[in-house]
């Protein structure tokens, strides 16, 4: 795998040997491994940091924000978060599947042309509202995104403790209780964030005069989206539903959230 641009190739491979090290640790309980990976990763930060820097001042005249940029800062914001739960929280595995995820994002960047990828939508209006709809989006995608491992990791362990399997690597996982305390923040922080931007997208549109692109698919799922999140909360804070069956209702709502992401070539807003 190599491109043209030396520091992205730079930053995939760092990212990959960090993911080995924190395998290694996934698999043997290594703190050896889990330093080692975590040093590259802070190295592959740095270096994502200011790969992204650079494009974003190459940008700042221009009224597009190509795919390529959404991307890496959403692998950006990933790796950040990351790196924030292993200096504070020190749960074992979450680190490790959000860089999964990362890394996934990263690579399959290179297919989104660095020099003139398809445009997310340009507002005529002002830059700064695109900024901020791009800003607000991107970090309800990554809380959201961390919110579904918390979910699939309750819905692993939960699978065990019924099955009564209590091996090395069950021992290692978050209590259920934890686990979904930590799931509730993730809901906490990204969802009221998919709802501004949806609302600066609204106004947006609003105010430009092309309100009929509220009936565009893209918008459309995207509330859709939306409401299901909405009566997981409802049903998490009111009706106090069962952790399991809250699990369940996350993984549905992320899955449409997914789907959502990659309706793009449906639609004619993004």
């Amino acid at each position: 795998m190599v491109t043209q641009n030396f520091l992205y190739d730079a930053i995939l491979y760092i990212y990959a040997l960090s993911l080995l090290f924190y395998f290694s640790d996934f698999m043997n309980a290594s703190r050896k491994a889990k330093r080692m990976g975590t040093g590259l990763l802070i190295f592959v930060w740095v270096l994502q940091t200011g790969y992204l820097v650079s494009r974003i001042v190459s940008h700042l005249q221009m009224t597009a924000v190509t795919a390529f940029e959404y991307w890496l800062g959403f692998s950006w914001l990933l790796v950040t978060i990351s790196l924030v739960i292993s200096r504070f929280i020190k749960i074992d595995f979450i680190v490790f599947f959000v860089n999964v995820v990362g890394f996934a994002v990263l690579a399959l960047n290179l297919y989104s042309s660095p020099g003139n990828g398809q445009s997310l939508g340009v507002w005529k209006t002002t830059r700064e509202l695109l900024y901020i709809h791009i800003s607000l989006v991107l970090c309800a995608y990554a809380a959201l995104t961390i919110g579904a491992l918390f979910a699939g990791m309750y819905l692993f362990l939960h699978n065990q403790l019924k099955r009564k399997r209590w091996t090395n690597f069950v021992r290692r996982l978050p209590s259920l209780d934890l686990i979904e305390r930590y799931g509730d923040r993730a809901v906490i922080i990204g969802v009221p964030l998919l709802a501004m931007s949806l609302a600066i997208a609204v106004t947006s549109l609003l105010v430009e005069g092309r309100a009929s692109l509220l009936l565009d698919w893209k918008v459309l799922s995207s509330f859709g989206t939306l409401i299901v999140y909405i009566i997981y909360v409802y049903q998490r804070a009111m009706l106090k539903r069962p952790g399991l069956q809250l699990a369940r209702l996350y993984i549905f709502s992320f899955s449409l959230l997914l789907l959502n992401l990659f309706s793009n070539y449906l639609s004619s807003f993004h």
